[in-house]
C-alpha cells in the first residue's frame, strides 16, 4: 500500500504542480487583459477627443467656405459690373469723338466759302 501511496502522493504533486502553472498562466492573461483594458480606454478617450476636434474643424470648415462663396459671389457681381462700366464708357467715348469730330467739321468753313467773322452786315 506504501507504494499506492507513493504513486498518489507523485500524482498529487504533479496535479498540483500543473494547477500553480495554469494559476500562473491564468494571472499572466489577467494582467495582460488589464494592459488592454487600459490601452482600450485611453483609445476611447482619444477617439472622443478627436471626434470633438474634428465637428469643430468641420464647423469651421463650413462657415469658412459659406463666407469664400459670398466672396466669389461678390467678386462676380462687381466684375460684371466693372464690366458694364468699361462698355459704358467705351461707348461714351466713341460718341464723344465722333459728336466732337461733327463739330470741328461744323465750324471749320469750307474752302471758298465766306467765313462768319469776315461777312459785312448788309
Amino acid at each position: 500500500m506504501s507504494q499506492q501511496g507513493a504513486a498518489l502522493q507523485s500524482y498529487n504533486n504533479e496535479l498540483v504542480k500543473c494547477i500553480e502553472e495554469l494559476c500562473s498562466k491564468r494571472d499572466e492573461i489577467h494582467r495582460s487583459i488589464l494592459q488592454e483594458e487600459e490601452e482600450k480606454m485611453k483609445l476611447q478617450n482619444d477617439i472622443r477627443v478627436l471626434t470633438e476636434r474634428l465637428a469643430k474643424v468641420n464647423e469651421s470648415l463650413a462657415k469658412k467656405m459659406a463666407s469664400r462663396n459670398e466672396f466669389d459671389k461678390t467678386i462676380a457681381e462687381t466684375e460684371a459690373a466693372y464690366m458694364k462700366i468699361l462698355e459704358s464708357s467705351q461707348t461714351l467715348l466713341s460718341v464723344l469723338k465722333r459728336e466732337s469730330q461733327s463739330l470741328k467739321e461744323k465750324s471749320v468753313p469750307a474752302p471758298g466759302a465766306p467765313s462768319s467773322r469776315n461777312v459785312q452786315p448788309s
